[in-house]
């Protein structure tokens, strides 16, 4: 580092650096990160931070929260936040990971998504001090000129590169020629906005470096780039995915967050906890190495790392609910103090079946009829095993896995 700086400055330098480092997966280039900083703290003048979300789908959860929770880092540290809502560029759509053209939205839609979006982000950082930009507002302004020397900055033979783009072109699958342009309006972005350093998930890394590369090209200082690892869901196998039905809501009850975070694998403690926590970077090596030493039990560190979380997005009264919920039911064999009730004014006889698709415990008949083929259905306590059982509703309680309850009562 050639910028001259007092030691307190290079101790500054060093513990920024360190925190944002914790839980990244790659920093490219980790020097020049350094560099940054200490220009910044030199002259006591903030980075600015990029990320770039296209609101292709209105529901966050916590693999969205990895990269959230880095930005609060830098906000926390009196840094620039650069949220762009690509309502240019997400009309397009990220063809990232995607075998096939994607749909594109429409302003509605898009609309619709970002203010879902600015609510939930709203939980993890301080919306009030972020830099809110919406890219039609250069993207639209282009004109064919110079959308031509933009697309004059990368060849096709480096867009190829993408294993998306490669593999659909080795097996004969159609490329439109918009999707090319998705990366470089990105990268366009950071140009615009001479971003400093900016974020995204592994499998953003074309994107993200698309922006370094234009900035130099445009003449600008080029940006650091952080990249960070993809959350696994509870399953602790597939990528955290609604879809997928192993993810954790931010919008979630207290309960639900609590219970499916100690459901995790416990080798992914140390992960969930370096990636969507808020714990300082000391009580997060504390917590590996006690782990590691065998001085912490997994569910310890676990029912730690769910009251964190919970407490994250409710605060502490309802995240020491939660817990003692969880306690409850399943160390004492309780049912929750919340459990739900409902009147039941229909037929007293009932096939198990229909009812817990008419009490909302599942979504289905077939899903209904898999959750009881798992052994995953009670009633009063009993197991359910007869996909043909006939429930005789009276005060009945349903339990459906190990966290939803619902009582019925019965009315003439």
């Amino acid at each position: 580092m050639n910028i001259e700086l007092t030691t307190a400055q290079e101790r500054e330098v060093e513990r920024q650096y360190s925190i944002y480092a914790n839980g990244v997966q790659e920093i490219l280039p980790g020097e020049e990160l350094k560099s940054k900083l200490a220009q910044s703290i030199k002259n006591n003048h903030p980075l600015k931070v990029k990320l770039g979300v296209d609101p292709s789908a209105p529901d966050v959860h916590l693999g969205h929260t990895v990269v959230l929770n880095k930005l609060k880092q830098f906000q926390e540290n009196g840094h620039i936040i650069q949220l762009i809502i690509g309502d240019f560029t997400g009309k397009i759509g990220d063809p990232t990971g995607k075998s096939s053209i994607r749909k594109q939205l429409t302003d509605e839609e898009v609309k619709h998504n970002a203010q879902t979006y600015f609510d939930q982000f709203g939980k993890v950082l301080d919306m009030e001090k972020v830099e809110l930009h919406y890219n039609s507002k250069w993207l639209n302004a282009l004109k064919f000129d110079e959308v031509i020397q933009l697309a004059s900055k990368i060849t096709v033979a480096r867009l190829l590169e993408r294993n998306d783009f490669s593999n659909r072109y080795a097996k004969g699958l159609p490329i439109s020629v918009h999707e090319f342009f998705y990366p470089l309006m990105q990268g366009y972005d950071s140009v615009v906005l001479e971003s400093d350093i900016e974020l995204g998930g592994t499998d953003q890394q074309f994107n993200v470096l698309m922006g370094r590369h234009l900035q130099e090209h445009y003449g600008k200082e080029k940006q650091v780039i952080l990249l960070l690892p993809l959350l696994e869901g509870i399953d602790g196998v597939e990528k955290m995915s609604k879809s997928k039905g192993n993810y954790i809501g931010i919008d979630e009850a207290p309960n639900e967050i609590y219970g499916k975070t100690m459901s995790i694998p416990d080798e992914l403690i140390v992960k969930y906890t370096n990636l969507i926590t808020d714990f300082s970077l000391e009580e997060k090596e504390g917590m590996e190495k006690k782990l590691l030493d065998q001085r912490l039990h997994p569910k310890e560190a676990k029912m730690k790392l769910a009251k964190r979380v919970v407490e994250m997005y409710y605060g502490k009264e309802l995240a020491n609910q939660a817990a003692m919920n969880f306690e409850n039911i399943f160390r004492k064999g309780a049912l929750p103090e919340d459990i739900p009730v409902m009147e039941w004014n229909g037929s007293k006889e009932i096939l198990i079946v229909d009812l817990l698709v008419k009490v909302k415990l599942l979504s289905s008949k077939s899903e209904a009829r898999r959750m009881i083929q798992n052994g995953g259905v009670r009633v009063d306590g009993e197991k359910i095993q007869d996909l043909h059982q006939t429930i005789s509703i009276n005060e009945t309680v349903v339990q459906v896995g190990k966290r939803k309850f619902v009582k019925i009562f019965y009315s003439e």
